[in-house]
């Protein structure tokens, strides 16, 4: 039996064919024998009498295919159906899960869930665990809570504000997530803040910024987008890393714009086109990863085109240079001992750093004293009484005299007019001052009334056009962006330019009329005029 085990075994497979008497070809032959036909078939259509079966992959499909449907598909569909849900109260349930959705909740975390959402839509913050979030995040990525794009981008950011502190993860997802609802809405906001705080996408983000800062809006570069431009690691020196880290972060920015401003104004082109970089890459952006988020509303990515500001070697060494001397300048203005070596900047942009900084830090010393002159508002109160009370009674005595004078008897003397004694009378009569114009409020608000035209107009005179549309810009209700488009626009910068009109204001007038970048109230009126 064994033996038999181990002997070959075959097998006999038999397989159907409607070929019917074809011969064996000869063993010499290598050409295969070819199908005799007898006399009966010749002329004939071959006919099987079994139909051939053909497998057909497409006998299922219907002219109208059902949609593939998702989870996330799902999710935006439950979404907007609940987009209005809200509760009036609810007690706080832990929840957590790694893809938070409606089906993970249960009814207990769901009443929580929509009553905290009606509160974060209301503006109001309270605590929640991270899960909760998240879903609320997914809804807004979706476009589930929102109207408007920016109404949107809006509530991201708010939200990320409120709960990164409690939450750092949200450090991790949040920025890429809305940096790419601004690229698929088309928003034109800064993306500054993300490039701050995501360290893991400074890259394109912080090339984009550069590019949005350095030729649309200066005055919004920020300093850690700029580390991107410079050569010289900053966060080394002992100096940022001892008194001087909140004023490099705070004047770095303006020193760089400044000079952008200059160089507008001097040559006609700003700072990229006058070391223009190498020409955009296309770079592919995959959206909102790691976030239950439905592809079929803005598709799977998005192509970027990114100009490589920072691999620019002229303008990175300007950068450098100008990261280097300011420093230098504030070690000075702060007292701080020593100075970098090696810092070559032409002489007409060290001379500008240097009076804008000390501009700035004498304006910062003013600010911290405190304004020059106090009012104490009691005593101007008291005197406010002081003075209605001397009106009234000076009114009463006048009324009392009054009285006795029509009430006593005289007598009517009809003597010949004396035309001296008349013309002598008339003179009285007309150099008399009623109580009233007495009092020292009136009288010195007459006398600046008779002054104030004329310094006013001189004022007027003094302010060069820019000066003149600078205020007009300040007197509109966005006062503070048109101010700055305009001096963007003029190669200098809002702050040099109100400081220009107050100088002019404080030698003429003898007070500033711009106080942060708002016009003092009490001299609207008069700017109206010039």
């Amino acid at each position: 039996m064994s033996k038999d085990r181990k002997q070959p075994h075959f097998t006999e497979l038999v397989w159907e064919s409607t070929e019917q008497n074809v011969p064996i070809p000869p063993r010499n032959s290598s050409v295969p024998a070819l199908p005799k036909l007898s006399s009966e078939n010749k002329g004939k259509p071959k006919t099987s009498s079994e139909p051939s079966l053909q497998l057909q992959l497409w006998d299922l499909e219907t002219d109208t295919p059902e949609p593939v449907t998702t989870t996330e598909g799902q999710f935006v569909t439950r979404a907007k159906e609940l987009e209005h849900r809200t509760e009036d109260s609810a007690l706080l349930v832990p929840f957590k899960s790694y893809w938070p959705t409606y089906g993970h909740m249960t009814g207990t975390q769901s009443r929580w869930y929509f009553y905290w959402r009606n509160e974060v839509r209301q503006g109001r913050y309270p605590k929640t665990d991270l899960s909760y979030i998240f879903l609320h995040v997914y809804e807004l990525i979706n476009g589930i809570g929102w109207q408007d794009p920016y109404d949107g981008y809006k509530q991201l950011s708010q939200i990320w504000e409120a709960y990164r502190e409690n939450y750092k993860r949200l450090d991790q997802y949040l920025g890429g997530w809305i940096a790419d609802f601004s690229f698929v809405h088309h928003l034109d906001v800064p993306l500054s803040l993300i490039v701050a705080r995501s360290r893991g996408l400074a890259g394109d983000l912080a090339e984009l910024e550069l590019e949005r800062c350095l030729t649309i809006s200066p005055e919004q570069l920020t300093f850690t987008v700029l580390t991107a431009m410079s050569d010289y690691d900053i966060s080394k020196s002992k100096f940022y890393m001892g008194e001087g880290k909140a004023a490099l972060e705070q004047y770095i920015p303006q020193v760089v714009a400044l000079i952008n401003a200059y160089v507008t104004r001097k040559h006609g082109s700003n700072l990229v086109e006058m070391f223009p970089p190498g020409p955009s890459v296309m770079r592919e952006r995959y959206l909102f990863r790691s976030a239950v988020y439905d592809i079929s509303l803005y598709g799977y990515s998005v192509i970027i085109p990114v100009v490589r500001i920072s691999k620019s070697p002229p303008l990175r060494s300007l950068i450098t240079r100008l990261f280097r001397l300011t420093e230098n300048k504030l070690r000075e203005l702060l007292g701080y001992r020593g100075r970098l070596k090696g810092v070559n900047v032409d002489a007409d942009m060290e001379d500008l750093i240097t009076r804008f900084l000390k501009r700035e830090f004498e304006k910062e010393k003013q600010e911290d004293k405190g304004p020059a002159v106090v009012i104490d508002l009691e005593k101007l109160e008291r005197l406010q009484s002081d003075s209605e009370i001397v009106r009234t009674m000076l009114t009463v005595e006048e009324m009392n005299e009054l009285q006795e004078f029509e009430d006593s008897d005289f007598e009517v003397i009809n003597e010949e007019p004396d035309p001296e004694k008349e013309e002598f009378e008339d003179i009285e009569d007309e150099i008399i001052v009623p109580h009233e114009s007495l009092e020292p409020e009136i009288v010195i608000e007459e006398v600046r009334s008779a002054n104030v035209g004329t310094e006013w107009e001189q004022f007027s005179e003094v302010l060069s056009p820019l000066q003149h549309e600078a205020l007009l810009s300040l007197m509109n209700e966005d006062g503070t962006q048109a101010i700055q488009k305009l001096a963007a626009a003029n190669g200098t910068m809002s702050e040099l330019l109100i400081d220009e009109i107050n100088d002019i204001a404080m030698d003429i007038l003898g007070d500033l009329i711009i106080v942060g970048e708002e016009i003092a109230e009490e001299y609207k009126i008069h700017l109206l005029n010039i």
